[in-house]
Formats: C-alpha cells, sequence, structure tokens
C-alpha cells in the first residue's frame, strides 16, 4: 500500500485504513497530507471529508436544539418542581406581590422555606417582578413556573402531593367585567376538582380560594371539606369598611393581628385544671385570650369569666409567636382593681360622603344596616354616572328604605367641585375609585391621592372638624404617601386581604375567628375611649389591670392607643398590643383601649 504520509510506511492493516478515514472525516484538513496519494484515494478522502462535515453538522444541530429545549424549557418555567412542603400559589394578580411578602414573614423562623407559583403568566416576567419588589426573600426560596393550573399533569408537576397548602387566586381584579369574574370562578372550581383528583380523591390541603360569585361559593360548599376555604374578598373590604367608619384606628390593629410581623392569633391546648376563662389572662407572659374552641361546641369569644375551662378545650389566643405560648399554673399578675364608671355611647345618626363608587361601596351600605341607625345617610358623588348606575343606585334606595341615599353628578377631582358638597359637614367621608372601567391600581390610587390633598387643602380653612377620612389604597406600596396627607384611617385593602389568604394558607381554622369578628352577630375589634371606662386621669396603671377594667364591661382588652400619637407612622400611629401584664403605662382622657365586645357603645 502507498503511505499516505512519505515518511512513513504504511502498514496493511485494516483497522489503520478506519482510523486514518476517521481523522479525514472530522479534521478535512488532514486531506493536506494526501498530495502524494493515487487518485482514487484522494477522491475516497474528499467524500470522507464531505461525510464528516455533514455528520458533525448534523451533530452540532442536534446538541444545539437539544440545549435550547433545555433553556428553553427552564425560562419558560417547564421543568419538574422537587420542592417539599411548599406553598403553592395557582394563578397571577396584583395580590401576589404581598402574599408572597407575608408568607417570607410567616416562614423567617424556618432554616429553609419555598414558595412555589404556577400561573399562566410568563416565567420571565413573574421574576422580574418579583425581583423588583421583593429584593430579600430571607430564608424563602420562590420558584416560578407557567402552566395551565387547572391541569392534572401541570399540578403534579409543580409536586402538589408533596405541597404544604394551596393560595388560589382570581385571574382578574374586583374591577373587571362580570364575565371575566365567572370565567374566573370557573377556572378556580375547576382547579379545586384537579387539585382533590391528584389527591386521589381525598383532599388533605388547605385550599384556599379567592371566588367572585356567590353561586360558585356555595358549589365549593358542596365538598364538605373545612380545609377548602371559597373568599369574596370584598365582602370582608365592605365589612372592614363598615368597622373602620365607627372606630378610628382600627385599621392599625387589624394591620398588626392580620400580619405575621407582630402579634398573631394561634389556638393553643393545655392541661387546664378547670379554670376559669376569665383568669387565664395572668397565667400567660405572653398572650391574651379571646375565646375557646372545641369540635363539639365550635368557636366562642368572649366565652363569660365564668366559663370553666374543659380538657378539649383549644383557646384562641393573640400572642407574639407561637413558640412563646405557654400556659402558667401560677399567677403571673395580681388585679388592681380600678373603679368602672361605666359609660356608654349613644348609638345616633350618621352622614356618609361616598366619593367615586366600586362594588365594596354596595356591600359597604348592606353591612351598615347592622350598624347605623335608620335615617343615616349616604350620599354618592361620581362623575358622568351612566344609566345602569343610576338604576342601582334606584334599587338600593328601594331595599334599604331605612337610609338617605342620594346620587349626584360630580368631579372630585375638581376643587370647586369636590368644596361645594361641603365634605366635612359628614361624620365620614369614604373615598373609591372614580371611573367604572377596569384600571391598574397605580391609577386608582393616584387620583385617590389628587383628593386627599384637595380635603387637605380645604380642611385647612376649616381645622376644627371631627370628619374621618376612610379610603382604599390598592397598592400597598403607596402607604407611606397616603399617611402624609393626614388622613384619619385607611384601608389598604390589597395587603390586608393577602394578609388574611396567607395566614389562612397557615391555618385554615382561623377562618372560623375572622368570621365572626368580621360579622355584626357576634363579637368585633374596637378602639374605645378610655373615658368610658374611667375619669382618673392622668391614670398610671399596669397592662394587667387595664384587662381586669375592661373586664368590668365583659370586654377583653387586647391593647391601647396613644392619641397623641395618632398621626405617627413611626409608632403604629398608637397602636400597641399585647403589652407585658406587669408592664406600668399611663393614659390620659385622650387615650383609648383596644378591645373585643359585643358592640362599639
Amino acid at each position: 500500500m502507498i503511505s499516505l504520509w512519505p515518511e512513513l510506511a504504511y502498514t496493511d492493516s485494516f483497522f489503520d485504513d478506519i482510523w486514518l478515514t476517521w481523522l479525514q472525516m472530522t479534521d478535512p484538513g488532514n486531506m493536506n497530507q494526501d498530495n502524494v496519494a493515487p487518485t482514487w484515494l484522494k477522491i475516497t478522502t474528499i467524500l470522507s471529508g464531505v461525510i464528516g462535515v455533514v455528520i458533525l453538522s448534523m451533530l452540532i444541530a442536534f446538541i444545539t436544539t437539544a440545549l435550547e429545549k433545555v433553556f428553553y424549557n427552564f425560562r419558560k418555567g417547564r421543568g419538574k418542581v422537587i420542592e417539599e412542603n411548599h406553598t403553592l400559589i395557582l394563578g397571577w394578580n396584583e395580590r401576589v406581590v404581598d402574599i408572597i411578602r407575608e408568607l417570607i414573614l410567616a416562614n423567617e423562623s424556618e432554616s429553609y422555606a419555598s414558595i412555589v407559583i404556577l400561573s399562566d403568566e410568563d416565567k420571565e416576567e413573574m421574576d422580574d417582578l418579583i425581583a423588583k419588589r421583593i429584593p430579600d426573600k430571607k430564608t424563602t426560596s420562590i420558584i416560578t413556573t407557567t402552566g395551565d393550573y387547572a391541569n392534572i399533569n401541570e399540578l403534579k408537576r409543580v409536586s402538589i402531593k408533596a405541597a404544604k397548602s394551596v393560595i388560589l387566586l382570581a385571574n382578574c381584579s374586583e374591577s373587571a367585567f362580570q364575565d371575566e369574574k365567572i370565567n374566573s370562578d370557573v377556572q378556580s372550581v375547576k382547579s379545586i376538582m384537579a387539585i382533590i383528583s391528584c389527591q386521589d380523591g381525598k383532599n388533605e390541603l388547605p385550599i384556599i380560594a379567592e371566588i367572585f360569585n356567590e353561586d360558585k361559593r356555595e358549589l365549593i360548599g358542596y365538598f364538605h371539606d373545612e380545609n377548602i376555604i371559597a373568599l369574596d374578598s370584598w365582602e370582608i373590604m365592605g365589612k372592614l369598611l363598615v368597622q373602620t367608619s365607627l372606630t378610628s384606628g382600627l385599621e392599625m390593629v387589624y394591620n398588626e393581628i392580620l400580619s405575621f410581623d407582630g402579634c398573631e392569633i394561634y389556638f393553643y391546648e393545655s392541661n387546664w385544671n378547670n379554670i376559669s376563662f376569665g383568669d387565664l389572662p395572668l397565667h400567660f407572659k405572653d398572650g391574651i385570650p379571646l375565646g375557646v374552641y372545641n369540635e363539639e361546641d365550635g368557636m366562642t369569644l368572649r366565652p363569660g369569666r365564668d366559663y370553666k375551662m374543659k380538657s378539649e378545650d383549644q383557646i384562641i389566643i393573640l400572642a407574639e409567636d407561637d413558640s412563646t405560648i405557654n400556659f402558667e399554673t401560677q399567677s403571673i399578675h395580681e388585679f388592681s382593681k380600678i373603679e368602672l364608671i361605666d359609660t356608654k355611647l349613644e348609638q345616633g345618626q350618621k352622614s356618609i360622603l361616598i366619593l367615586g363608587w366600586h362594588s365594596v361601596a354596595e356591600i359597604f351600605i348592606s353591612e351598615s344596616a347592622d350598624y347605623l341607625t335608620e335615617g343615616s345617610s349616604f350620599d354618592i358623588y361620581f362623575k358622568n354616572p351612566n344609566e345602569e348606575f343610576i338604576n342601582r343606585v334606584e334599587e338600593l334606595k328601594t331595599i334599604y328604605s331605612e337610609f338617605k341615599i342620594t346620587l349626584t353628578d360630580a368631579d372630585p377631582l375638581l376643587m370647586d367641585s369636590l368644596q361645594a358638597t361641603n365634605p366635612f359637614d359628614y361624620d365620614n367621608i369614604i373615598i373609591l375609585s372614580q371611573e367604572f372601567n377596569e384600571q391598574r391600581a397605580d391609577r386608582i390610587d393616584s387620583d385617590t391621592l389628587i383628593i386627599l390633598l384637595l380635603l387637605r387643602k380645604i380642611k385647612m380653612a376649616t381645622p376644627d372638624v371631627h370628619t374621618k377620612i376612610i379610603t382604599q389604597v390598592l397598592n400597598s406600596d403607596n402607604q407611606e404617601i397616603i399617611t402624609q396627607t393626614d388622613v384619619d384611617d385607611f384601608i389598604i385593602s390589597n395587603k390586608l386581604i393577602t394578609m388574611i389568604l396567607a395566614q389562612l394558607s397557615e391555618e385554615p381554622l382561623i377562618m372560623k375567628f375572622y368570621e365572626d369578628i368580621f360579622s355584626e352577630d357576634g363579637s368585633e375589634i374596637y378602639v374605645k375611649s378610655i373615658q368610658l371606662y374611667t375619669n382618673q386621669f392622668p391614670l398610671k396603671t399596669t397592662f394587667g389591670d387595664l384587662i381586669g377594667l375592661a373586664d368590668l364591661r365583659d370586654e377583653i382588652c387586647l391593647g391601647i392607643r396613644k392619641g397623641n400619637q395618632s398621626k405617627n407612622a413611626d409608632e403604629n400611629f398608637g397602636v400597641t398590643l399585647n403589652l407585658d401584664k406587669n408592664q406600668v403605662i399611663e393614659l390620659d382622657k385622650d387615650d383609648f383601649l383596644v378591645v373585643l365586645s359585643e358592640d362599639e357603645l
């Protein structure tokens, strides 16, 4: 055989020929060494080189395509999630960032926790928003993935069986058209059924779902599963608006109770030794018992000081953390009796100015029927109301004939128009959305801010007014801006709702507590003037003694509010809950007690 390399002699080995052919295929540059080869070998070499280029190109294309697919699935969130004991959020809306924030706070005590989000949003957009709005994730890992959260295969991909709980978000806002809300509810119901199917027909996960329409919430009730909770966010908001309109400072109380950052509601059981409920507060260094719960009798808030605790009873307790709750067999405080004057407020008629409109206003008027006296008035100011809105107001007049309800075509965003309403002649001013059409939260909040600034300017001319201004703020990031306008109470609607969603995902049983305090039939939280309890000012006493003072009115004292700090955001607007029982407090006549009570009187 003639050598391809003149300086080397060829062997007759077949394997050597294969090796040389391979070299020609993988590196066509080796053809330069075949200049002295015969023509047939040169042709063979050329063919080997061409075939090699084709094969290697195909191999490179295959590898590139495979890698692109891997990276595409990773970028689009199509990979399998291998997390365990994670909180699973299904869907995506404007509340998701606040929910994540609350869950991060709840997970602070854990060395590692995870949140998995499955929605039809683009993964890159979700990741960008989360990174921008939540730079510090503490011990919590956040994993986003794209897919149909009503699809069984997609739910299996995010390890639904290994999840700790599920939060099912609506895929549209409360300002959306009714058809969109119905589609959202249908998607949610389908998702719940898919989640149950993934667990072989028996649900063991807490599922907290946002459902707009009552008929769909009733449909979910057919499952007879206490772990599945369907919430109407705006029904809760309407109730909160009513309670806040009656009690100044209540929003700050709820901000602390509902958040994982501060005092929280827990269920706790112990060997009670037949102790009376009224003596329980003196046996907890951290914590204020609010009620009892057992499977037979359900939940009872404020069961009365003479109620004897049963062995099967759990208490509902407000405490700093579940790790600090401990029932002490010996009392940690002795009551020093403060004389109770027991003054009661007189329930009078209320005049309420509603600037703008939203579906929550209907709930507000409906809930007011349980709280306000006959003859109270609701004056609604809205720019260019359409025929449907006018007809709806007429219906409300018929349904709630005990109230005076009027609708005026006016633009609250204009100074002259707003001033003509004489806003500070009212007991309460409620600011809602200024448009019917669905808008971004920041746009609605911007309109709200302008109205607040205009009201502030009007108020400067009449400083001695006691009108309470209550406003709905959709984006919690705008809270700090709103506090600069001297608004008396403000409701961060999305923030409060997300707090509830997050807490329910950790403990579904808390829903029974919310149902009670958000209803007129039962106990509610109020911020009451200290002058209803005593006329000894300044009053220097302990927090434990204040608990005893409130108990004389069959109320439970949760904390205090200092009147001189009611505008100070750094001091939580004067609200402090669950103080040390032996802490000495000095109260003046402008201060308040935060209590769990039957009514605000």
